[in-house]
């Protein structure tokens, strides 16, 4: 029983009134589902601070953990709240009702009637007060809830960040004893932070300078805090709402406003109403506007640079482009006059190299710097500058192996084309709208020829357009937009690649454009020119996963293959733990996906482990090895799906074993299963996984692959897989996931009546076991 419970019944017993128990509203029974983290708010906090976090998300009543990455932070759940069913509320408004009567009738402001008992006027305490309070915000903060189910329950916790922790992007992650949540956003900042206080609960005066518009919601009152710069404010925009900071500022003063809101949450589980579009205006003492943001090149987060022409008090305000909100329309602003790089060049430089980068953007200590890449591999890494105090947000920076150059200027032309020896990468600027830069190269007949640009994907505004001639101006091939499935928080796609077997011997010719003829000193690029150069690059999927000890959990690894790269790769685990293995763990060649199985030791040592896993395979009969990345599949605007990167892949091992063993693959495989024939596979299991309370079932089968029978022994348990003739073909490899689920009769509702069904439990899943279709 809650310590609210726990007083309204002694209420109830005070007041002589028994309908004061249906108060002590009973909580459903726990749901088993994953959990769901729709937004987090505050979004972050800075070093030595201790406060509360609110976590709106779906299937929190269990969450008992919670994960953050990186060291130095200490979080606890503190609270949980789920809305309240209608019939709840209704008892709440009765139980109010009671507590007004009572009220009224101690003050003598109404007779005493026969349903206290008693004549004698009541007393009226301090525990009475507090109660119909406790009420009366349990009935407005449901009145506030959102309808949406994604983001419907609160966990409230408890975060202490410690004054030496890292400052930057964390994720942040809750568990339940069933289950872990995908990843979030948490930041950690240096600067001292605010929180907006929340919205009154009956604000009536209307937004000033907002547009007329009866389709969008009922004004509400702009919230307004003073701050003090530097700082981060942090708050959450509800429909029609404006938040509102007012700050000192010193003339010549030039201050950064940078919004982190898309990127805190860029997909909505819903995608209702929309994506938070924030929108900055900046007002002077005079309440004039004197600047306004709505995105940062083609970021969508806006970035407001302004210059502070004289002293006085200014406003900094904060809505949605559109006046939409919800719960999960949460911000961060970084406010001050902070270092702050709005491009770099050149994008990047070749290792084993020193590089100078010039800088561009407000408050920079100078305005170049000097990378060192000596012992770098290939690959990107932040860039960014140190003041005395402060650290500026991190710019992307490439570092490759191959020969580099800088572009001409007045390459604008055939005639006027700049010479490269492949292979290379030109690094370069489209520095007006409307221009070209142009390269030409000797090709010979029947080679292989690439052409790809990496610009968007190094923060470039650059939207590229890519053309290939012969030296008679015939097109040989173009490009606008390359999908990389890997730039998982790119929703628009603008790099541009080409790769294309040359005709004939001689010259030709590589233009380069902005498609929306664009151009200035940001719009750089790096443009790699030469012959294919296959390789992979890995996403691992979900970033997070459950297992029970002694079995397995399936996950999904992709493979984003490049400049025609189709051998097989092999997936292992790197140091990991004991216990711990992967099965049908070999892509095939040319295969773009596949589902495999992870497996934990059946006595886990500890709750929770961070793994990593690593793909080998052979390019040139040379053996690479790259990461498989761990990354979540989101969907945008209900159609588009993306592989959105995360830190580590968090595994989480249930507290209670199922089995007393590790389940394992008997035979060899892979299980060779004949066309419209059959094959058996041996599977260990233990006793209690032989009865007719326990199901097999094939978890996301390929077309025309089925269970025909199970076959159950004492310690193992035969599975004959069956394949369709009409629906499968010869040459077909891939990797089958056996679930385990667990069938009960539901009991009945009342005596008497019969059972109401059945309840299904999935207990686990087999180790991946890997086929191929073979002719009968």
């Amino acid at each position: 029983m809650t310590n609210f419970q726990f007083r309204l019944r002694a209420l109830a017993a005070a007041c002589g009134v028994a309908s004061l128990l249906a108060l002590a509203i009973p909580l459903p029974a726990q749901q088993s589902f994953t959990p769901h983290v729709g937004y987090v708010l505050p979004a972050g906090g800075s070093q030595g601070a201790s406060f509360q976090v609110k976590v709106g998300g779906q299937y929190l009543g269990n969450v008992s953990n919670v994960f953050i990455s990186g060291a130095g932070i200490e979080a606890a759940v503190a609270d949980y709240v789920r809305p309240l069913t209608g019939q709840e509320l209704k008892d709440l408004r009765e139980q109010l009702k009671v507590l007004q009567d009572k009220r009224a009738a101690a003050r003598g402001d109404r007779q005493v009637g026969t349903n206290t008992g008693t004549s004698a006027r009541p007393i009226w305490t301090a525990a009475d007060t507090r109660m119909i309070a406790e009420i009366r915000g349990k009935i407005a903060q449901s009145q506030k809830r959102s309808a949406n189910p994604a983001i419907s329950e609160i966990v409230t916790l408890r975060v202490t960040i410690s004054s030496n922790a890292e400052p930057g992007e964390r994720e942040l992650r809750l568990g339940s004893p069933q289950a872990l949540s995908q990843p979030l956003v948490f930041c950690v900042s240096r600067l001292p932070e605010f929180n907006t206080p929340a919205l009154p609960d009956d604000p009536e005066s209307p937004v000033p300078n907002r547009p007329r518009n009866d389709n969008v919601p009922k004004a509400v009152a702009p919230v307004e805090s003073h701050i003090l710069l530097p700082c981060v404010a942090n708050g959450q925009i509800m429909p029609g709402g404006v938040d509102r900071y007012r700050f000192q500022a010193r003339k010549g003063q030039q201050l950064v406003f940078s919004v982190t809101a898309r990127e805190l949450n860029p997909y909505l589980a819903d995608a209702v109403p929309g994506w938070f579009q924030a929108a900055l205006s900046l007002y002077d003492p005079q309440g004039h506007e004197v600047a306004y943001a709505d995105h940062f090149q083609f970021h969508p987060d806006p970035v407001l640079l302004f210059k502070v022409p004289r002293d006085g008090e200014y406003i900094l305000q904060i809505r949605d482009s559109i006046y939409r909100g919800r719960e999960d329309f949460v911000y961060r602003i970084t406010a001050g006059e902070l270092p702050f790089v709005t491009g770099i060049f050149p994008l990047g430089g070749p290792a084993g190299a020193q590089t100078t980068v010039q800088l561009t953007g407000w408050n920079l200590p100078d305005a170049a710097l000097t990378r060192d890449d000596q012992d770098s591999a290939p690959g990107v890494y932040p860039i960014s500058v140190r003041t005395e105090s402060y650290v500026s947000n991190p710019r992307p920076f490439a570092v490759d192996n191959l020969p580099e150059c800088f572009a001409r200027k007045a390459i604008n032309s055939q005639a006027t084309a700049q010479w490269v020896s492949l292979p290379v990468i030109v690094n370069g600027r489209i520095d007006a709208p409307g221009q070209w830069n142009v390269f030409r190269f000797n090709g010979r007949a029947g080679n292989d020829f690439v052409a790809e640009v990496i610009a968007r994907r190094l923060d470039s505004p650059l939207d590229s357009v890519i053309r290939l001639t012969d030296a008679a101006g015939n097109q040989i091939a173009f490009n606008d937009d390359f999908e990389d499935k890997g730039a998982g928080l790119q929703t628009q796609y603008a790099d541009s690649y080409i790769r294309v077997t040359l005709p004939a011997s001689g010259p030709y010719y590589l233009w380069l454009g902005d498609a929306q003829q664009q151009g200035g000193p940001d719009y750089a690029y790096r443009l790699r020119l030469g012959p294919p150069r296959p390789d992979f690059v890995l996403r691992l999927v979900p970033s997070s996963l459950t297992v029970r000890g002694g079995m397995s959990v399936p996950f999904t690894v992709y493979a984003l293959r490049k400049d025609g790269f189709s051998n097989e790769i092999t997936l292992t685990l790197k140091d990991a733990p004991p216990g711990f293995s992967l099965s049908g763990s070999t892509l095939p060649a040319h295969q773009n996906q596949m589902r495999l199985t992870l497996m934990a030791p059946t006595r886990p040592a500890r709750k929770s482990f961070k793994l990593a896993v690593e793909g080998h395979a052979f390019i040139q009969d040379q053996e690479v090895v790259r990461p498989a990345v761990p990354a979540e599949d989101r969907m945008q605007a209900f159609l588009y799906r993306h592989l959105v990167p995360s830190q580590d892949l968090e595994i989480s091992c249930l507290d209670r074993p199922q089995l007393p063993f590790a389940v394992k693959i008997l035979d060899s495989t892979p299980v060779r299963i004949p066309v419209g024939g059959t094959s058996e596979v041996r599977v260990s299991t233990p006793n209690r996984l032989s009865d007719d309370n326990f199901k097999f079932e094939l978890s996301e089968p390929p077309d025309g692959i089925s269970i025909a029978r199970i076959t159950q022994g004492d310690a193992e348990t035969t599975i004959a897989l069956h394949s369709d003739a009409s629906r499968t073909k010869s040459g077909t490899t891939g990797n089958l996931i056996v679930s385990v689920i667990s069938v009960r009769q539901r009991p009945a509702a009342a005596a008497g009546k019969p059972q109401t069904g059945q309840r299904r439990v999935a207990m686990g899943t087999l180790p991946a076991i890997p086929f191929e279709i073979v002719s009968p």
